[in-house]
């Protein structure tokens, strides 16, 4: 790669600058006066560390967190499985059925949340059918498990359409090497399919924890019993007027999702980074 001459300097200064007064405006300022405020309450920079010393903090962290994970797996499994399906399988009404898997991606996480309680609440679709074939009434919107078919709803088409683009640039006389060679159909998954897929599969699965980490609409429209970080960070700031604590908590969330993501595209390479996409 050529070095940038002295006269081709200024134009590229020029160029990056739009770029560079957007990210000074809506990034590196608002993050500067968010960690300046997260420290300005009465425990000053201990207040970063409230998830460590404050017990309902740190529960809530780890609840996020394992919540993040167990979306993040399950939505890698199930798209993994019909992303490649779709992917190698040509049938009427496929283009449909894409559009279908796809469609969650045009809601908002508060109409998410409006779907889950249709399906899982108290006037649900499960309650009504649970109660008229036990007597039993089924209701789990309102719980860890409302919000984990809320985030995985949404996070599947993302993970979907990477499995399936990657998919269909995979070489098909690779597994056809593999099976002739004696492997099986697992084995072929195992090593051939699955490396080829690996970088996008890191990049949307670090996209789905990241989007499940801090995922608000969907839980506030859940009103859950369980406390998961992003309403934590709402309830310091509008309810206790813990604008400190709120700003330390949103600043530690974002690192987390930050550190997520950066380890993906280290992991994944520029495979993952363009599979995040």
């Amino acid at each position: 790669m050529s070095s940038v001459s002295a006269r081709e300097t200024p134009r590229l200064v020029l160029m990056l600058l739009p770029a560079g007064i957007v990210l000074a405006a809506f990034l590196l300022v608002p993050l500067v006066r968010l960690a300046i405020a997260g420290a300005s309450g009465p425990d000053g920079i201990a207040a970063y560390f409230s998830i460590l010393t404050n017990p309902r903090h740190g529960h809530d962290t780890v609840m996020t967190f394992i919540l993040a994970v167990t979306v993040t797996l399950a939505a890698l499994v199930v798209s993994t499985i019909a992303g490649l399906f779709l992917a190698r399988h040509v049938f009427p009404g496929r283009s449909a059925l894409i559009a279908m898997l796809t469609f969650p991606l045009a809601f908002p996480g508060v109409v998410v949340g409006f779907l889950v309680i249709m399906l899982g609440g108290r006037q649900g679709l499960a309650n009504l059918v649970s109660k008229a074939l036990t007597g039993d009434r089924l209701v789990f919107a309102y719980s860890a498990a409302g919000l984990f078919v809320g985030y995985l709803y949404f996070s599947i088409p993302r993970v979907i359409l990477n499995v399936m683009a990657a998919a269909e640039t995979l070489d098909p006389s690779l597994p056809e090497a593999a099976r002739s060679l004696g492997a099986g159909p697992v084995r072929v998954f195992l090593s051939v399919t699955l490396p080829a897929l690996m970088p996008g599969l890191i990049a949307s699965g670090a996209i789905c924890f990241a989007t499940a980490m801090g995922a608000f609409g969907t839980a506030f429209a859940l009103a859950t019993d369980i406390a998961v970080l992003p309403m934590t960070i709402y309830t310091e700031f509008t309810l206790q007027a813990n604008i400190a604590g709120a700003s330390a908590l949103a600043l530690v969330l974002g690192l987390i999702t930050w550190a997520t993501l950066f380890i993906a595209r280290t992991l994944g390479g520029r495979g993952a980074a363009a599979g995040g996409g």
